[in-house]
């Protein structure tokens, strides 16, 4: 059945066919790697200043542990460098801007006071989005996201000399955990609390390799996902959670049945996969770890507009789009990418699908004539 006349009238022109947004000169690409790079360096000096600081000018510092953290200190130049270069993007500026404008702001705390907390432990941490999708896509993530927060929480400090465990007799059983050289506990090394203190690293393993095994497996036998997915991109970060996990393992299985056996193979294997992956964390599919919390600003940018009861209604049937301010922000996004189909944000997904489909059979009727 045609669509009425009227209908067609108001509806937003036809959108041309993949419009290409103007390519950025190249004086403006050569200033955004070079605020890119300065950022990179600034944050990298500021990482090698508190590594020195909070080990005590070196002295609780473990000399075996340098190359983790020299590792560290170029990821930290990395993130810094992709996240100015993604920043710098029209649409990301804008979702940068609107993002973190609603975190902290005031009127948004006073309208909402526990949304923010609420999202932040819904859609940082329990990932309810995921779940919507798929069940066992979501526990698998779950198992990689609290693993990999774990080890990092252990990793990080003891790289950096900010975590040290001390015995009074060399040997134990009484263990201090140091930080800062602040003493803050005291534990035995046999019991349940020094078990899960010396094997934390392996609590994060056992973690990790069922959830990344699960995406790998899925990647190697769902068609979806086979359709589109990259080698580098999409199967790497996977194998390399999994080897740094497997390795860590097979670490505390050789030092307690093996006497040590093959530990130092083992140890520079570990090594250099933990090595690559922190290097290789900025510039693959890891970097949206630190993209993730713009995307928890923007929720709460919509969600304190719907209880203002802003929502904007499709401009052919009256259904809920989405909150006005959202709307007029993807417009502006839209805009600023030099698109020339920003009216069509104001319909609804079915109506887009009718209205593009009446104006290109408009388009094959002309063509008969």
């Amino acid at each position: 059945m045609s669509e009425p006349t009227e209908v067609l009238a108001a509806a937003p022109p036809p959108p041309p066919e993949r419009p290409e947004p103007p390519e950025e000169p190249p004086a403006a690409r050569r200033s955004v790697t070079a605020r890119a790079t300065l950022a990179g360096t600034v944050v990298s000096l500021l990482l090698i200043a508190a590594i020195v600081l909070g080990s005590r000018m070196l002295r609780d510092f473990d000399s075996a542990l340098l190359p983790y953290a020299v590792a560290t200190v170029f990821l930290a130049f990395g993130v810094a460098f992709r996240y100015t270069v993604w920043v710098s993007a029209p649409g990301a500026r804008r979702l940068f801007r609107k993002g973190f404008g609603s975190f902290f702001s005031a009127a948004n705390f006073r309208k909402a006071p526990t949304a923010l907390p609420k999202m932040i432990v819904t859609y940082l941490g329990f990932q309810k989005f995921l779940g919507a999708r798929s069940r066992a896509r979501w526990a698998a993530h779950q198992l990689i996201f609290w693993g990999c927060i774990l080890a990092a929480l252990i990793t990080f400090p003891l790289t950096w000399g900010w975590f040290t465990f001390t015995s009074g007799s060399g040997s134990g059983p009484g263990y201090e955990m140091r930080i800062w050289g602040v003493k803050v506990l005291g534990f035995d090394s046999l019991s349940i609390l020094g078990w899960l203190m010396f094997h934390g690293l392996d609590v994060a393993a056992v973690l990790v390799i069922p959830g990344a095994s699960y995406f790998l497996w899925r990647r190697m036998k769902d068609r979806g996902a086979m359709t589109g997915q990259r080698f580098a991109y999409d199967l790497l970060p996977l194998i390399c959670l999994i080897v740094i996990s497997v390795t860590g393992l097979l670490l505390t299985f050789s030092s307690i049945f093996l006497h040590g056996g093959g530990y130092e193979f083992l140890a520079i294997l570990h090594m250099v996969s933990v090595v690559f992956t922190l290097i290789y964390i900025p510039f693959g599919k890891f970097f949206h770890i630190v993209q993730r919390p713009a995307a928890v600003g923007m929720q709460l940018f919509k969600y304190t507009a719907r209880q203002d009861e802003q929502v904007f209604a499709c401009k052919r049937c009256g259904e809920p789009v989405d909150t006005a301010p959202y709307v007029e922000n993807l417009r502006g996004t839209m805009k600023d990418l030099k698109l020339d189909f920003d009216a069509w944000a104001e319909y609804c997904p079915r109506c887009k699908r009718m209205l593009r489909g009446s104006a290109y059979l408009t388009h094959v009727k002309k063509g008969f004539k």
